[in-house]
């Protein structure tokens, strides 16, 4: 687990730089492959009554691993975003407390 939930972005584009970018952040981060998540969520966007276009958002919810690391995670989203052809993305983090994640019925 960290969960990559990213909106504003098209599909095609999120599906061209997940391998990658889970390559670069499991180096960054030391954690298996399989506990990365990315989901690509398609959303409206609303302004003075109008749909409109933004950058790209990226929530990463994880526990914590320290600024660090955290900082590195947020620079290399960044990149591979900015990539793909957009010139700006905002990159927020929601830890999340061990003893609050339960995997079935066990908590970390």
């Amino acid at each position: 687990m960290p969960q990559i939930i990213i909106k504003g972005m098209e599909l095609d584009k999120v599906k061209a730089i997940s391998t990658s970018l889970v390559d670069e952040l499991q180096q960054i981060i030391g954690c298996p492959r399989d506990y990365f998540t990315i989901e690509a969520v398609v959303s409206s966007f609303i302004m003075d009554g109008q749909q409109t276009e933004i950058s790209p958002l990226v929530e990463i919810k994880w526990f914590d691993r320290g600024q660090d690391i955290q900082d590195r995670t947020a620079a290399a989203i960044s990149r591979h975003i900015r990539s793909s052809g957009y010139s700006h993305a905002e990159t927020f983090f929601t830890v999340l407390e061990n003893s609050k994640y339960y995997e079935n019925e066990t908590h970390y």
